[in-house]
Parts: structure tokens; sequence; C-alpha cells
């Protein structure tokens, strides 16, 4: 719409009133025909976190890597359970070995709260360091499809309103994906 009008007042022989107007036309709508030449694409980031590869399988391996502790703190959960129920139903105990009972229970939910923390600030810290990780892999995805395909904007979540014309996400899922492949048979040569 700019450009069909900045041709019209260009096509004829400028006169004294007739080029501060198109001088004013050209810096309206200067903005309007450079935004009409922009490639401008979006990436998902909740969905691409979601559905990578890449970030799957960090899970899997976290999962494996953190699953027996879990399981021991969750049999010692049981087991401190049963005891405090034996101290609370078992009335014909004698002082001492009431005494003994309470300061297992204790010693044990001290061991369990100590180990709970551990086992949460490891985790925490392995999981910061895998996404640190899968956050440069996704940028380089991004980067790579945005240069293939000539983008020259790429936003990211969380943003008002997308068109699902200019989303790129599953184009970056391939990258990933297809980098992950590689990774993966490289790996198992």
């Amino acid at each position: 719409m700019c450009g069909q009008a900045l041709s019209k007042l260009g096509m004829g022989v400028f006169r004294r009133w007739q080029l501060p107007v198109f001088a004013t036309a050209l810096l309206f709508c200067l903005p309007a025909l450079a935004a009409e030449a922009a490639r401008i694409g979006y990436v998902d980031m909740k969905r691409l976190f979601d559905n990578a590869p890449q970030v799957v399988a960090a899970r899997e391996a976290l999962d494996q890597e953190f699953r027996p502790r879990n399981e021991s703190l969750l049999a010692d959960e049981t087991r401190l359970e049963r005891l405090a129920r034996s101290l609370t139903e078992r009335q014909d105990l004698d002082a001492e070995a009431r005494f003994d009972l309470e300061r297992e229970i204790r010693n044990l939910r001290r061991s369990i709260d100590r180990r709970r923390e551990d086992l949460s600030e490891e985790l925490r810290f392995r999981t910061n360091a895998e996404k640190k990780a899968l956050e440069e892999t996704v940028e380089v995805a991004v980067r790579q499809v945005a240069e293939q395909g000539g983008y020259d904007l790429v936003l990211t979540s969380p943003v008002a309103y997308v068109s699902r014309s200019i989303d790129i996400t599953d184009r970056v899922l391939d990258w990933l994906e297809d980098d992950f492949l590689s990774q993966t048979s490289r790996n198992n040569r």
C-alpha cells in the first residue's frame, strides 16, 4: 500500500509542494516497506523443551541416575511409618523399649530428611547443568533453522499472539531430532 502511494507520488514531475509531501510520505512508509521485506519466525520454547529428543533423553538419564536413591528413600519412609505406627499401637512396651523405638524413629527421620535434601540439591544441580547444555543446543538449532530459512528475526515465547504461518517450532524440533540421531549413531560406533 505504501509502495503504491510512493510510486504514484514519484511518477510526476515534482513541483515545489510535491517534494515535501513525497519526503513526508517516504518517512512514514519506509518502516512499513522494511517490515514487508523482513522474514519473521517464532519458536515455542515450552513445546521445544517438552518434545526435543535431547530433553527427553536427559530426563530419562536423570531418572535412571536418581531412581535408586529415591526408591531407597521411599523404602525408609515406609519403614518410618511402620515404626511410628508400632509405637502408637504397642502399649505393652516398657519405658526403655519405648525410648529405644523413639530414638530409632528420630534418627531415621533425620537421616531421611538429610538424604532427601542432599538428593534434591544434587538433582537440582544436575538438572541445571543438563538444561544449560540443552539451551546451547537449542540456540544452535534455532540459529541454523533461521539461517537456512532466510529469517531476519526469530521470536521465542512468551508472546501475546503468534500466527501459525510464522511458527517454525516443528522445523527446529526436526533439526534437533536429526542432530540427536547423528549424535546417537556417532556414540554407538
